[in-house]
């Protein structure tokens, strides 16, 4: 070191311009000699430790020149691929993607990295194994500096994702898949259904829905553990009918499913294709050697994709379904817009009753029964009619099927029976005996409300109106439910002291009264039996006649009979043995002043 220093020393001393003596000199050199020899170590040792972590890494790590081409990498990114490290030096990166996608993500990356002021590069990528097979890596690409101004080396660094990308996509397929059947399910459907509506969309989309018919039979029946295996049977079917690229299906709630099919369609194909899946439902699914058999209704809408969003498309798939089981169950239905357009109408007036009863626009109707003695009114059977604003008056039959619907039975029924005896009241206030009696049909809701005679009794206390006012009136349907609830409470109502009215088409709704041990006074004769005195004598009608007349008078039963068009046909009707009559031939209907108009004038 001491020969080196005063060497450039004298050197440096006997060179031109130099003002410092021969000693300063020599310090000098030596400083600078110092550091020299003190940073070659440090570097050395950097160098050693940067090689150490490079080869022992657990991280796959590749070196690469300014180009891309591979120039070293470490034991772990060659055991990650499966190969030889030296089997990898001189390819390109990108030759490392498994696929022609992977291989331009990792060009991306090269690129972003020399074209910007990125400093790493992340994604998620399938690399190439030795075994042909695509191996999921998180790669990093980052930026060396090299030895010259502006020059770069690429350096990628992977982790093994496999096991992650498995438990994300395992984690993906539940949150768009049934666990029960294995189908898509309604987030992926609902998904599916959008993109396949998007605006660049093309050619036609159908949407079918499908129910499965009384499936509550099977799980009530043999238990939730069958019907489990049942829907995977019925899911296996669907998606052996329904194959194909561009059909997607899935479960959509506990027996309902959807198919959506896209692509150049003819509506035709798609109905072949449903009549088929509901043949194939038909046959026996085996569970535990036991054959279930299951019916299915599906709604099918086939359209243009550029015929109303999703929202449109649902809602018509489901009105068709619902129309298939109106119809009768185990059939498809095609969505038809005519008729759509007509059940708009009406569901809108049944969406409207509720307020509608709010604001007033009910009133009370009746069809007056008439004695055939006297010709004086004995009851009057009361109904309700709608003031709509925009329709004009309707009749019960054109909204009370849509107050069921709506679940607006109950407060039309209560609002029906509270302003009706309120009317007898003051009829009764009026006329005394000579005031007619009113009758009620009580719908099946009203009639198994638990507060219905909680109801009658109060209406009757506050009006101070004996129960003998009041007619209930009900049908065999009626008295035949299996649960009893109706005829539950009408055997409550009548020990109260109304009176029980029953419909009657033949012998047999006769025969219920004693069966169920009925406490009914009146029974009145409707439907054909009726109709075919109409015109005539017809022996046959009139012998069917005399026998129900007969049997009612057997069990002390007041008849009358409804749906009397004509005084030649009352007249028929009184000579048999009936004793009041209603229909046409006294009134349609009328409002309570016409029917004190009835009163006043004493007859018909």
């Amino acid at each position: 070191m001491a020969e080196f220093v005063r060497h450039w020393a004298a050197r440096l001393a006997d060179t031109d311009g130099v003002a410092l003596p021969a000693e300063r000199l020599e310090t000098l050199v030596r400083e600078i000699a110092c550091d020299a020899t003190k940073a070659d170590p440090g570097r050395e040792a950097a160098i050693r430790r940067f090689t150490t972590l490079y080869a022992t890494s657990p991280m796959g790590i590749a070196l690469a020149g300014p180009s891309g081409e591979i120039v070293e990498v470490n034991t772990a990114f060659g055991e990650f691929l499966g190969q030889k490290p030296e089997d990898l030096r001189g390819r390109h990166l990108t030759e490392l993607g498994f696929s022609r996608r992977d291989a331009e993500r990792l060009r991306t990356g090269l690129e972003e990295l020399a074209e910007t002021e990125l400093e790493e590069y992340r994604e998620r990528v399938q690399l190439a194994h030795a075994d042909t097979a695509g191996t999921w890596a998180d790669i990093t690409i980052a930026a060396l500096p090299g030895d010259r101004p502006g020059s770069v080396y690429p350096v990628l660094m992977v982790l093994d994702a496999n096991e992650i990308h498995s438990l994300q996509e395992t984690l993906r397929h539940q949150s768009v898949h049934d666990p029960l059947t294995g189908l898509s399910n309604g987030s992926r459907f609902k998904t599916m259904l959008e993109a396949a509506l998007n605006p660049a969309a093309r050619d036609q989309i159908a949407l079918v829905y499908l129910d499965i018919d009384g499936f509550k039979v099977i799980n009530d029946g043999l238990g939730a553990g069958v019907g489990d295996k049942v829907l995977r049977g019925v899911a296996h079917k669907l998606n052996d009918v329904f194959a194909g690229q561009d059909t997607l299906v899935a479960r959509l709630s506990g027996d309902g499913f959807g198919i959506l099919v896209r692509g150049k369609l003819n509506t035709r194909d798609v109905i072949d294709l449903v009549e088929r899946a509901l043949e194939d439902l038909g046959e026996p699914i085996y569970v535990d050697e036991l054959g279930i058999g299951v019916s299915a209704s599906a709604g099918i809408v086939v359209r243009d994709v550029t015929d109303g969003g999703p929202e449109d498309l649902q809602r018509a798939a489901e009105i068709a379904l619902h129309r298939a089981k109106e119809a009768g169950k185990a059939q498809w239905m095609l969505f038809d817009p005519e008729l759509d357009a007509r059940d708009r109408a009406r569901y809108r007036l049944g969406a409207e009753i509720a307020g509608a009863l709010e604001n007033g626009q009910f009133s009370l109707i009746y069809q007056p029964t008439m004695r055939l003695a006297d010709r004086r009114i004995a009851a009057v059977n009361a109904g309700l009619r709608w003031h709509h604003r925009e329709q004009g008056v309707l009749d019960s039959d054109e909204f009370y099927p849509l107050a069921d619907v709506t679940g607006m039975t109950i407060p039309l029924g209560k609002w029906l029976l509270t302003r009706s005896l309120a009317e007898a009241a003051r009829w009764r206030k009026r006329y005394g005996e000579a005031a007619p009696e009113v009758c009620v049909r009580l719908p099946r809701r009203l009639a198994i409300d638990p507060d219905l005679v909680r109801l009658v009794k109060d209406q009757l206390d506050r009006h101070g109106l004996p129960a003998q006012a009041l007619r209930l009136c009900t049908d065999s349907e009626s008295i035949l439910d299996p649960r009893g609830e109706v005829l539950e409470s009408l055997s409550v109502l009548s020990e109260l002291g109304a009176k029980l009215v029953l419909a009657v088409s033949g012998s047999a709704d006769l025969e219920l009264i004693p069966r169920h041990g009925l406490k009914v006074q009146h029974v009145i004769l409707a439907g054909a039996v009726v109709d075919a005195i109409a015109d005539g004598e017809d022996p046959a009608a009139a012998r069917h006649l005399d026998q129900l007349i007969a049997r009612a008078r057997e069990l002390n039963l007041r008849i009358g009979a409804e749906g009397v068009t004509s005084a030649e046909q009352a007249d028929r009707l009184r000579a048999h043995g009936v004793i009041a009559v209603r229909g046409p031939y006294i009134a349609t209907s009328v409002t309570d002043d016409e029917v004190d108009e009835l009163i006043d004038n004493g007859q018909v």
